[in-house]
């Protein structure tokens, strides 16, 4: 059964992930795009990321648009998640198909749909899309092949890259940057982010030193391309080596981001978030609209409340973020999210992972301080804020009892810390009468129970993870 998570269908390839899947994805999203468009030759943009089997599962995907009598625009080279969402809005498109599976192992694909909005797809329109799937067999797909499509004009092949680069410059501070003067390492993690992120770079007359900028359909030694601490201990290595003062690094998608301080120590996204909303509040002036999920620190609520801004908490997904931004464009300062998303005022409603990197590299430049500097900075104005995530892994039974167990009565305490209010959002939400909070939110496609906790000492961090893990196993 097709299902769309969070961020689009995922599976493994040649198990779930077929082309016949493909195929048939497609043809629901065609007779979408169909029947809501009011426009009379449709279009969607195509786009594919360095996986194996990314560039083919594009061109199937093409060939069906094409048969269904929409322009294919077929990207020419893998192309990140936010340079797709970019080329959906400049080309008022009529929506895209990206062929990634982001930041997970290598055995993965997927497949992201962004209506003409350019953000992720809403719950109301995949839900749409997998009712047409389940209706769908292959003797339903209508298709021509890629060279009869482009002689019909239903298909072109398209470079979004120059137009994306155009945009980014007006975004970053590049004149800051070039004062900076400090070496910068950057790991691509085989993905989608070369010729982008390094060429921003580049281009600006920065010192860098590039790792990981070929294509390895088998990623770093985990084998998932995802800029997390374990990961990105090369661009450690990497950074000490070349007496570098920062580390950036993005996804196999590039719109997600993994950070190093001057010294190596990784600054997790929650952290990053923080401290770019307090640069633009500092650099920029901007007032208005600062956007997080439900399970993103409350280190951003301080410093929105500190400087005279509105929080907006959404459900977990990027999505809803976006679809703030969407409708809220003139006041929209930034949205985020704590696996490591973010975007701002003027750009897409969707995360991007280069647009992150360099505004951390414009915010070192403009500072001249380590990110734990200014960190120290926010803590000496609202107050220290620590937060912490742990996955466990359960058995189905596990997850059933555990689903009962929060339905039926949702404890009123945790390691005696009075619960003073609940979010349901998305997941369980406990904040303490000190402002402390832990949350537990269940994954719907894999049997993984995340833990997250936030508190004003690492010590209270500490004993909120025990108490959560307690709680989820049952001991």
């Amino acid at each position: 059964m097709i299902k769309f998570g969070t961020s689009g269908w995922r599976g493994i390839i040649a198990d779930d992930f077929t082309f016949e899947n493909v195929r048939i994805v497609t043809q629901a999203i065609s007779e979408y795009v169909n029947k809501n468009s009011p426009n009379n030759l449709k279009s969607v943009i195509v786009g594919y990321d360095t996986r194996f089997l990314s560039d083919k599962y594009a061109e199937l995907s093409a060939e069906v648009l094409a048969g269904n009598g929409i322009k294919a625009l077929l990207c020419k080279r893998d192309t990140p998640t936010p340079v797709i969402s970019f080329e959906i809005i400049r080309r008022a498109a009529d929506g895209g198909i990206n062929f990634t599976a982001s930041h997970n192992p290598y055995n993965y694909n997927g497949l992201k749909f962004s209506p003409s909005w350019g953000g992720p797809a809403l719950p109301e329109t995949t839900e749409a899309i997998e009712k047409s799937c389940r209706l769908l067999s292959k003797e339903s797909i209508k298709k021509i092949n890629l060279n009869y499509a482009k002689n019909q004009g239903f298909l072109e092949y398209i470079d979004p890259r120059p137009k994306y680069l155009s945009q980014i410059k007006k975004l970053v501070n590049f004149n800051a940057i070039k004062k900076g003067r400090f070496k910068v390492a950057v790991d691509l993690l085989n993905g989608t982010a070369t010729g982008y992120l390094d060429e921003l770079l580049k281009d600006a007359g920065i010192s860098c030193v590039i790792t990981r900028d070929w294509r390895d359909v088998m990623f770093p030694k985990s084998g998932a391309p995802e800029p997390n601490r374990e990961n990105l201990r090369d661009l450690y290595s990497l950074m000490k080596k070349e007496s570098c003062s920062l580390g950036i690094a993005t996804d196999g998608d590039a719109d997600r981001f993994g950070i190093l301080d001057n010294d190596g120590t990784f600054i997790n996204p929650n952290e990053i978030i923080s401290v770019l909303l307090y640069h633009l509040i500092k650099s920029r002036g901007w007032k208005g609209i600062v956007a997080r999920s439900v399970m993103t620190t409350h280190l951003i609520d301080k410093i929105a409340d500190k400087f005279g801004l509105q929080i907006k908490e959404t459900p977990v997904g990027f999505k809803y973020i976006g679809e703030i931004l969407n409708k809220e464009k003139e006041s929209f300062v930034i949205g985020g999210e704590e696996s490591g998303g973010l975007t701002i005022r003027g750009h897409v409603p969707e995360k991007d992972g280069i647009l992150a990197c360099l505004l951390v590299v414009e915010m070192i430049s403009e500072s001249k301080k380590s990110i734990k500097k200014i960190l120290s900075e926010i803590y000496n104005l609202v107050g220290p804020v620590f937060s912490d995530r742990v996955n466990f892994r359960l058995s189905s039974d596990e997850m059933e009892t555990l689903k009962n167990k929060l339905k039926e009565k949702t404890p009123d305490n945790f390691s005696g810390l009075k619960v003073k209010k609940l979010i349901t959002v998305d997941g369980y939400k406990f904040i303490f009468e000190n402002d402390s909070w832990l949350g537990i939110r269940l994954s719907g496609t894999e049997p993984v129970v995340r833990l997250y906790v936030e508190a004003d000492s690492k010590l209270k961090i500490k004993n909120l993870i025990s108490a959560g893990e307690k709680y989820i196993k049952g001991s």
